[in-house]
């Protein structure tokens, strides 16, 4: 793994979700030999020290699970839309594991509320939910290529989480009858494997039965098929075509009812699909 990662921020509400983020956390940091950063956020100054002591706790609960990863608690008042990305900031993470709700949870950051917090950072998230990680980590990545020219810009992300854990990734693009659309597709799957030989990693492509209209059903299902730890998304809710049409494409997978974590990231205008660069 390179050094590209060397701490990781994770926001704990103190439940369930949050406890499966944080223990995914500890996976990947050992792997990475990253540091863990415990966030708490509260709304009100006096709440503060009762949060320490239970950040403590949460703490000493996650050092048990690795003894070689130093874990550091913070408390902050503030907002989650804003102060994670602030924290995360501060200490310079390269990633942020959050634990979510799915679509209809009523604690802390439901997949809508995901969205709002993912869109505040420039650094990358993995979103969780029950589901605990393997001792493989995540060995299988799905790795969904649309029509987005940003869509390319995750490889990066998908590359060090695939040398980390020695992944097979999986390409998967929607089926386009249109020969121009489909052309796009063919240079996108081009790009992304050569990225990936050049980088001596394991993939394959496929190409969907379904068309864009119903990517992210077509996504999900190959995502159950392959025995998925990882789904990486980009963050495209802002413009997005999947936003007009109801629920966003990025909350649902996110949300996915397999429980399967995903990896999400706001594009980075550069001009260059997979310019992008993690911090850390």
């Amino acid at each position: 793994m390179s050094h590209a990662v060397s701490k990781i921020l994770v926001p704990t509400d103190f439940t369930k979700v949050a406890d499966s983020a944080l223990n995914h956390a500890m996976t990947v940091a050992g792997r990475m030999g990253a540091t863990v950063h415990l966030l708490h956020i509260v709304d009100k100054q006096a709440h503060a020290d009762e949060a320490r002591q239970k950040l403590e706790l949460e703490s000493e609960r996650a050092r048990k699970l690795n003894r070689s990863v130093k874990v550091t608690p913070i408390v902050r008042v503030g907002s989650i839309y804003e102060d994670i990305g602030d924290a995360a900031a501060e200490v310079g993470a390269g990633l942020i594991i959050m634990g979510t709700h799915g679509m209809r949870g009523m604690q802390f950051i439901t997949g809508s509320r995901a969205l709002r917090v993912i869109t505040s950072s420039s650094v990358p998230f993995v979103v969780v939910q029950e589901r605990p990680i393997k001792d493989s980590g995540y060995h299988n990545i799905v790795v969904p290529l649309d029509l987005h020219k940003e869509s390319r810009q995750k490889l990066t992300i998908v590359a060090e989480m695939a040398k980390t854990f020695d992944s097979k990734v999986h390409l998967i693009t929607p089926r386009e009858e249109d020969e121009f659309l489909h052309r796009q597709l063919l240079n996108h799957i081009k790009f992304a494997e050569q990225y990936l030989s050049e980088r001596g990693i394991e993939h394959v492509a496929t190409i969907a039965k379904e068309d864009s209209g119903d990517f992210v059903k077509a996504v999900l299902r190959h995502a159950v098929e392959m025995d998925a730890d990882l789904i990486a998304i980009m963050n495209l809710t802002e413009g997005n075509i999947f936003g007009l049409l109801g629920v966003p494409y990025e909350q649902e997978i996110i949300a996915n009812e397999a429980q399967i974590p995903v990896v999400c990231m706001n594009p980075i205008a550069t001009g260059v699909g997979g310019g992008w660069t993690m911090q850390g």
